[in-house]
């Protein structure tokens, strides 16, 4: 083997070691609700990557969770919450569903960008979706991550 030939294999490697590197450190992180005494059959999880300015881009995606109405007590809507690293707690948004409240299927998603770094997401059942204050009703939660 020549010089070259061993420094060009040497030099793809270290640009195939990058990449791998970069792939594994920006991989989307994937974390699942605990199961719920609330709404048992309500399934989902929730997706947490960075976007270019280094926010949290965080997504949830839900099956089976009962409408809001339904619960025992009623409420009106369903509210994403996240436990911040610096242990505040903060409200991020409604969600919502692709027709009305939930589809036939009782499927739901939520995105949103934050930054805030999540240590904890959970989901309440509120009266109102602009309410600063979780309530008790928590529907779904992640461990601590």
């Amino acid at each position: 083997m020549t010089k070259k030939n061993t420094q060009f294999k040497s030099s793809l490697l270290k640009i195939f070691i990058l990449t791998m590197v970069i792939s594994i450190c920006s991989c989307t992180k994937k974390i699942s609700f605990l199961n719920s005494s609330l709404v048992p059959a309500a399934r989902g999880y929730v997706e947490i990557n960075s976007d270019k300015n280094k926010n949290n881009v965080i997504e949830i995606h839900l099956t089976d969770l009962a409408e809001v109405q339904r619960l025992e007590p009623p409420r009106r809507t369903y509210v994403v919450w996240i436990v911040t690293n610096q242990n505040m707690i903060k409200n991020l948004g409604q969600i919502k569903s692709s027709s009305g409240m939930m589809s036939k299927q009782l499927k739901a998603s939520f995105r949103t960008v934050t930054s805030f770094k999540p240590t904890r997401v959970f989901i309440t059942a509120e009266d109102d979706a602009n309410t600063q204050y979780a309530g008790k009703q928590i529907v779904l939660s992640t461990k601590n991550f």
